[in-house]
């Protein structure tokens, strides 16, 4: 995964609150609030809103806390080379280039903030630890990762890691904000099918996964990339398995139980993907329009 070099980088779009505790004491109930089994259940569904873990809580929003990027980012980050040799400015771009495409592709588009936080943070949508993991906040338009997640999603659940398996995972998230000014979202919540293979929830999740495809397709075109080779798409769908609902059952319990899916099989997920990835058009994501998914 290689930026252009001159792109200019916007760190407007990304917040950086590390080293800072949100207010409140509404973190999720997930065990030792680290990274482990059971918080990896909970982080791994990519897009979970904290308040649906949490009762129903959505706590206050203090949008003094996640509200403006630090200016020792802004001062780091400023091209596609710093891209390349930075992780926090590697985000920007890639932040950069995703809503880049969706301003091309969704008349209306408004932008989402991606901030970067280590433990915990409150959010509109309650309050979250890191063992959440990437999740998508629809009342923030906000997306929300802790980097270290990348580290424990390859050594625990054996992705490959690396630049493009970051970028997978980011893509994604943004894909849920396409869903929630589209209105798919609400139309999935309103409904009772939030389980099972074929079930609303999991046509969500790949229809995000088909999203982050689409824009990997047309990744370089929004001028923030240079390349995407054939390794880093190998990342993305090492990274998209790793985080299918057959894996994390698998891992965590010894056994299979494609009833109780909300996010889809690592096949699944891989596919639609490819189905992004092939066509390079969201139109192709319409996941619930098909049979089986």
């Amino acid at each position: 995964m290689d930026f252009n070099d001159r792109a200019r980088l916007d760190t407007s779009q990304v917040n950086d609150v590390r080293g800072r505790r949100g207010p409140g004491g509404r973190g999720l109930a997930v065990g030792g609030g680290g990274l482990g089994i059971v918080g990896l259940l909970l982080a791994l569904v990519l897009g979970v809103n904290p308040a649906d873990l949490t009762g129903g809580s959505t706590g206050s929003y203090d949008s003094s806390f996640s509200g403006a990027s630090t200016d020792e980012l802004a001062q780091r980050c400023q091209t596609g080379a710093d891209a390349d040799t930075s992780e926090d400015c590697r985000v920007v771009g890639t932040v950069n280039s995703i809503q880049t495409f969706w301003r091309s592709q969704v008349q209306g588009y408004r932008p989402a903030s991606t901030t970067l936080f280590e433990d915990s943070i409150s959010t509109g949508c309650g309050g979250a630890t890191s063992a959440v993991g990437p999740f998508y906040c629809p009342p923030d338009d906000g997306v929300y990762i802790d980097l270290g997640f990348f580290e424990v999603l390859r050594t625990q659940y054996g992705a490959k890691g690396g630049d493009f398996a970051q970028a997978y995972v980011l893509a994604h998230e943004y894909g849920h904000h396409i869903q929630n000014i589209t209105g798919q979202s609400a139309k999935v919540q309103r409904s009772r099918d939030q389980e099972g293979p074929q079930s609303g929830s999991v046509r969500l999740e790949l229809q995000a996964d088909c999203y982050a495809g689409a824009w990997a397709a047309n990744a370089v075109a929004t001028g923030f990339l240079a390349t995407i080779t054939e390794a880093d798409i190998s990342e993305g769908l090492s990274a998209a398995a790793a985080v299918g609902d057959d894996r994390i059952q698998e891992k965590s319990t010894g056994r299979v139980d494609p009833e109780s899916w909300t996010h889809g099989s690592a096949q699944q997920r891989q596919t639609w993907f490819r189905t992004g990835l092939g066509s390079g058009k969201p139109a192709s994501c319409d996941t619930f329009s098909v049979p089986a998914v």
